[in-house]
């Protein structure tokens, strides 16, 4: 029996991806590795097809045609044998010592049938040209090395979002949560942690640096002049999100607060993104994200428009515009993503 399937979404991913099938591979025989090659038109099949005969009881490889990072997850979850689910993508990877501590909680709660839910590991920004490495930690926010549920202490800081990186599921829970990715949509991994929360009931902190997620190429996802420009998708992804979120009739307090505050910081940044381009249709689309908002849940989009994002982002003069952009850029140095 397999505790892990790592899956690993590759698209031209040639010069980068064995490093991070590499990484998973210290798992051993504990771990099954899902390398999806989503239409590379590069070397990329070439060099799965290798560690899948090189690791023929640990790596599995699927060929399909281009969808996209969400659709690539879909086909590792639809064959994932693994009591857990892990996604890394292509250009990230995992640090081993953390890794071999990660598998034995989980080889342990399956021992114990202890049905543990969600289990959360630090991540580290590893940006290009970086000295200094930013720890996403969680130590604030949960107590450590012990499963709890949402009734206990747990305070999730502004900056501390669950994030892919920082996340593994049980994978029966992503399978009867009913998770399907949108295809050819960035963004997605907000998704992927967003919409299983409602049945998570046991969870667990472990606090190791576990994935190392790199931020540095141009063409990067996070990238702000790419999100500018896949704002339409981004918008796209946070409709998604609020449907979820009024869906899901959340009731547990903290539960609440916790995706209420990710919900919020999702409607910023697509609507950062639209006042940092400066651009008449992306300044359309970001009323009509809110507008989309107040039609589905009046009182939803009273509460967002009432708090500190809300608030910096839905000014209406060009001077509180750029003090809003400040701030962001103030934000942005401090915790170095993009």
């Amino acid at each position: 029996m397999k505790i892990l399937s790592v899956v690993i979404p590759c698209y031209n991913s040639e010069a980068y991806m064995n490093k991070a099938i590499n990484s998973a591979l210290a798992g051993g025989d504990d771990v099954e590795v899902i390398i999806v090659n989503d239409g590379s038109t590069d070397r990329t099949k070439d060099i799965a097809d290798q560690f899948e005969k090189k690791y023929p009881g640990i790596v599995k490889v699927v060929h399909k045609e281009n969808g996209g990072h969400g659709d690539a997850v879909n086909t590792g979850l639809e064959i994932a044998k693994g009591q857990y689910f892990k996604v890394v993508d292509s250009d990230d990877w995992l640090g081993e010592e953390a890794f071999i501590k990660v598998l034995k909680v989980l080889k342990n709660s399956v021992k114990a049938n202890a049905g543990l839910d969600m289990l959360l590991t630090n991540f580290i920004y590893d940006k290009a040209g970086a000295y200094h490495k930013k720890v996403m930690r969680y130590n604030k926010a949960l107590p450590k090395k012990r499963i709890l549920g949402w009734d206990e202490k747990i305070k999730f800081g502004k900056s501390q979002y669950i994030l892919m990186h920082s996340v593994i599921y049980r994978t029966e829970l992503l399978r009867q949560c009913g998770l399907n990715l949108p295809k050819h949509t960035f963004y997605v991994d907000n998704i992927f942690v967003f919409k299983p929360l409602p049945y998570v009931e046991k969870i667990y902190y472990l606090d190791v640096n576990l994935y190392h997620y790199f931020i540095g190429r141009d063409d990067q996802s996070v990238n702000e002049k790419v999100m500018i420009s896949r704002l339409d998708q981004q918008i796209r992804v946070n409709k998604i999100m609020i449907d979820i979120f009024i869906q899901s009739k959340v009731e547990n307090k903290r539960l609440y607060r916790y995706m209420f505050q990710y919900l919020d910081m999702m409607m910023c940044v697509s609507s950062m993104m639209a006042l940092l381009s400066g651009e008449e249709r992306n300044m359309e689309q970001k009323e009509e994200l809110w507008d989309y908002l107040k039609e589905q849940d009046e009182e939803l989009y009273k509460k967002l428009r009432k708090t500190f994002f809300g608030k910096i982002v839905n000014v209406k003069t060009g001077a509180g515009r750029k003090v809003s952009i400040g701030i962001y850029r103030a934000v942005h140095k401090i915790f170095g993503f993009n």
